[in-house]
């Protein structure tokens, strides 16, 4: 039902959704990206939902207070404290490890604002963890997003962050002058 609504929703906006994790795959870690809008994340929660993928994501802890938090838990919230270093790549880790099914979206840029580096923390839970990197995407000339490439990370980071960039070179984000593909 959530699938049909969110078909619904995102075809009345004039938006199309493309690609699927690979049949099979029942773990891995979802690149968002680019990432300059709050609608980036309207989008992509609506496209998920139309492709079946339960998403959890990372979000602010500040977010999680009263009226938002029950919302937010409930679509997939995970809070992080992003003042103090607090292991999160291995605490995501274990969440993964321990469930039979997993989908977890990181938006690498971190923030909405231009960036010059992508955080890799994306990288190493995967890598960790041993599931693949879908690359998910939206492109706001297109009015096009969903699941790109699939990247299964080898320990070589510095080769398969030019990979995963070089997918993204082309995109059009709602604000082009935040997004450095680099």
């Amino acid at each position: 039902m959530l699938s049909l609504f969110a078909r619904f929703v995102l075809k009345l906006m004039g938006w199309k959704i493309n690609g699927v994790i690979p049949p099979g795959t029942e773990k891995c870690v979802i690149i968002a990206a680019p990432h300059t809008s709050y609608w980036d994340f309207v989008i992509g929660r609506l496209a998920y939902w139309q492709l079946g993928i339960k998403a959890h994501f990372l979000i602010k802890k500040e977010l999680f207070k009263f009226p938002l938090k029950r919302l937010i838990l409930n679509m997939g919230g995970i809070p992080v404290n992003r003042g103090k270093s607090n292991k999160m790549v291995d605490q995501i880790v274990d969440i993964i490890n321990r469930s039979d099914s997993f989908y977890l979206v990181i938006t690498p840029e971190g923030t909405r604002k231009p960036v010059r580096h992508w955080k890799k923390g994306f990288y190493y839970i995967a890598l960790q963890a041993q599931v693949p990197i879908a690359l998910g995407y939206i492109d706001y000339a297109k009015k096009e997003g969903g699941v790109g490439k699939v990247i299964y990370p080898n320990g070589n980071i510095d080769e398969q962050m030019i990979e995963i960039m070089s997918f993204y070179r082309g995109m059009t984000p709602k604000y082009p002058e935040k997004f450095i593909a680099i």
